[in-house]
């Protein structure tokens, strides 16, 4: 990347660490005290220095080259590919970490971004954990995101702030559900990546399978970066296709020991694999070259490519996403971790390289793009809660300007003008005071009332940022305490959970009294009743798990309703004329369409008759869940110059939906989930009879207890094991781990995630109902 001029004026401190005669070698990172006062002082220069560095010779903008030097990336893949194993990786060679310790707390420590005792217990990653480090004087903020479905949310609210991601991938599982989620979640947020294929020294490790994999599946426009020496037990290290160099690991940690920062041994390529390497690298030209027109010119001329007119193409296409460059290695084995980092610092976008949008609230929301940098107002984004020790630690992604403790900000969404009591960089659950912080940075305050998703500016501007996808919630239970005497920190426990996770919902069943909470599946639920259990020691009680329905009309229906009452005074009036019908556009909920003429009813009260519709959707007839895809036309009404009101209309929307609903055809939607399982081969036809059944077949005593009535829509073979991709309802997967156990021995597994609300089948739905009504008490 080209230098650019650094600011003048006294910089003594600057000059130790950076200056050309005394800049560390491209190889070693900085060692962490050196780090430490290099993050430090960059942050200083932006307050003591800023003037002098706005000097008028200068060419370039004073903070030009600290954001040239910045990444902001997150690490994402399906469950145990390896994320959270390549985050502690990442942060030893880096100096920030002096021991590697291993998921699940083998060594009675874990994973240093694994910070929850139950993260540790089950070795998995419930929350996205934030830290930073310094690689060869870059600055890189990461972000350690869970891989399990039922954390979804906390993907998406990483993915959102982030200017690259890092999709790691098994060289043995390959393209796996959640492997595609992760990749749908970055293209919605256009987020440009680097992919790792992890686990090489695995027993069945083919990379090769996996990129082919990446093309079909994900379509990826991707080649390799690198070839690996050796598979299995055999490997041994990398050949950089770029460089045309070979890596080697050596010792415990994958390197020769020299200090804090260690070397890799670099050599000539290995004559055997000469042919090999001239193949791929011809392939990774060939592959930047659609893409990417000055390289392309160079290739067709048939120039010799350098590796730096390669490497910058390579990063052109990158960030342009366009191209996924394929990188791999080892991280248990502690093998290729390295060449990641420098791939995250010459192919990955800073902050200024990425297009960022807002929302102009003063011109009618019009897009604005951001600078992007620290001249311009301050517009940040609070993008995950948490409650700490000392209140709500709230993350901040700042897109422009500086922001400084002790001084105010402006809550857009809200309009409250607060104050910043103090500023913190994260390193998992630990935290560092700073000062100020720039644009690029992701930094946390403290005591800041606000909520998932405010907008934060300076008052100069009113820009909010777009919001962030978060899913509806696909399942539910009854929890209550069992000591009445804990009703007070049962109810604390459940307001902070939702405050942070808005795929958590909390709500009370107007028949029971009980407090309902949904969430993304059962394990998700699980986690949520285990620690109410362990942080506010409340022990509760757990209904059975209950779908999350909903019904939807299926044609077009009229309604024509007047709502009449006289009680002495005024009384209530007002009618309604219309129709429903099911809208064409599955991805919306509820429309509703005004298309009266003249003044039947005064303008005033279409706002209630709209929000009298919207409540009895909240409600249908059949089972009592929310009505969906639902669109309400209103084309005539009738009104009293003394009796209408608001409540008269809002009443008599309630009804007229409650009269015309059943001539819809109503029918209840059942939330449907991808399933894929990984069994060995001869269990095969087992789990995939038990799993596949259709409504007229013979089913045993025991599989009727659990009918999956699953649609196979993949099976695989991945060496000695078959992987059966399925779409089965929700409420047929109850049960379903222990039933898998049980038919391959313990060595069956299965993850499943939500694709979508389909109708359910008559004889489900009359099963449905019936029970319904029998609840209600009606024949």
């Amino acid at each position: 990347m080209a230098r650019f001029p650094r600011p003048t004026g006294p910089r003594l401190l600057y000059t130790l660490f950076s200056s050309p005669k005394t800049k560390p070698s491209s190889s070693p990172s900085p060692s962490p005290t050196t780090a430490l006062l290099l993050g430090n002082f960059q942050v200083r220069q932006f307050s003591a220095g800023g003037n002098l560095a706005r000097a008028k010779d200068e060419k370039e903008p004073w903070w030009k080259e600290s954001m040239e030097r910045l990444r902001n990336i997150g690490i994402s893949a399906h469950i145990d590919s390896g994320k959270t194993t390549l985050t502690e990786r990442i942060l030893y060679y880096t100096g920030r970490i002096h021991e590697i310790h291993e998921v699940r707390g083998r060594d009675g420590v874990g994973a240093k971004m694994d910070s929850m005792d139950l993260e540790r217990e089950k070795g998995i990653t419930i929350q996205s954990a934030s830290t930073y480090c310094t690689w060869k004087d870059y600055k890189v903020n990461i972000i350690d995101t869970p891989g399990h479905v039922d954390f979804t949310i906390e993907v998406e609210r990483a993915l959102r702030v982030l200017d690259g991601a890092i999709l790691v991938l098994c060289s043995v599982g390959g393209v796996q559900s959640q492997s595609i989620t992760v990749d749908r979640q970055m293209r919605r947020y256009e987020v440009p990546r680097l992919a790792f294929i992890n686990k090489l020294d695995r027993m069945g490790a083919d990379p090769w399978k996996v990129l082919s994999q990446a093309r079909s599946k994900l379509r990826h426009h991707c080649a390799a970066v690198q070839v690996p020496i050796g598979l299995e037990e055999d490997l041994k290290g990398l050949v950089d296709l770029v460089q045309l160099k070979a890596y080697y690991f050596h010792g415990s940690s994958g390197f020769v020991p020299k200090a804090v920062c260690e070397k890799i041994v670099t050599e000539e390529i290995p004559a055997d694999m000469e042919a090999l390497v001239a193949e791929k690298r011809r392939e990774l030209i060939e592959t930047v070259s659609e893409v990417d027109d000055k390289l392309a010119d160079a290739f067709l001329s048939d120039e010799p490519i350098s590796p730096g007119d390669l490497e910058e193409a390579i990063r052109r296409a990158t960030i342009a996403r366009k191209f996924v460059p394929v990188f791999m290695g080892s991280a248990f084995k502690n093998k290729g971790v390295q060449p990641l980092l420098d791939g995250v610092l010459n192919y990955l976008p800073c902050p200024v390289e990425v297009n960022n949008y807002a929302l102009d609230q003063t011109k009618n929301e019009e897009k604005v793009m951001l600078g992007g940098n620290p001249d311009g107002p301050l517009v940040a984004l609070a993008f995950k809660l948490e409650e700490g020790r000392f209140g709500q630690l709230t993350y901040l992604r700042i897109y422009e300007g500086v922001i400084r403790k002790g001084e105010y900000m402006i809550n857009v969404n809200t309009g409250k003008k607060i104050k910043i009591p103090r500023l913190v960089r994260m390193h998992s659950d630990e935290m560092e005071d700073i000062q100020e912080a720039h644009a690029g940075q992701i930094v946390a305050v403290f005591g800041v009332d606000c909520a998932s998703g405010d907008t934060f500016t300076d008052g100069s501007v009113k820009y909010t940022m777009t919001s962030m996808n978060v899913p509806e919630p696909v399942m539910s239970l009854a929890v209550q305490p069992v000591s009445k005497d804990s009703g007070g920190q049962f109810s604390k426990a459940l307001n902070r959970f939702q405050r942070e996770d808005p795929t958590f919902r909390v709500g009370l069943d107007a028949e029971s009294g009980q407090t309902i909470i949904s969430g993304m599946g059962e394990l998700h639920l699980d986690i949520y009743v285990e620690r109410i259990r362990r942080e506010y020691k409340v022990d509760a009680t757990v209904g059975k798990p209950r779908v999350n329905f909903r019904e939807t009309v299926t044609q077009r229906a009229e309604f024509d309703y007047l709502h009449k009452k006289q009680s002495g005074g005024q009384g209530q009036y007002g009618r309604v004329i219309g129709y429903i019908e099911p809208l064409a556009d599955s991805s919306a909920k509820f429309e509703f369409e005004n298309l009266l003429v003249g003044q039947a009813i005064p303008s005033s009260f279409i706002p209630a008759i709209e929000k009298g519709f919207k409540e009895a959707a909240n409600s249908g007839s059949l089972i009592g869940h929310p009505v969906e895809n639902l669109r309400v036309v209103l084309t005539d009404g009738a009104s009293h110059a003394v009796d209408s009101s608001e409540l008269a209309f809002k009443l008599a929307a309630i009804y007229a939906f409650r009269q015309c609903y059943a001539a819809a055809k109503p029918v209840i939607l059942e939330p449907v989930m991808v399933v894929e399982l990984k069994v060995p081969t001869e269990f095969q036809g087992t789990v995939a009879g038990y799993l596949h059944q259709t409504s007229d077949m013979k089913i045993s005593a025991f599989v009727s207890c659990f009918r999956r009535k699953g649609v196979i829509v993949g099976n695989d073979q991945e060496g000695d094991d078959s992987v059966i991709t399925a779409q089965v309802p929700l409420n047929n997967m109850f049960g379903y781990s222990t039933a898998l156990r049980s038919m391959t021995q313990g060595k069956g597994e299965f993850t499943m995630e939500y694709k979508e609300h389909l109708p359910v089948s008559q004889d489900v739905q009359m099963q449905l109902v019936n029970t319904y009504k029998a609840s209600k008490g009606v024949e």
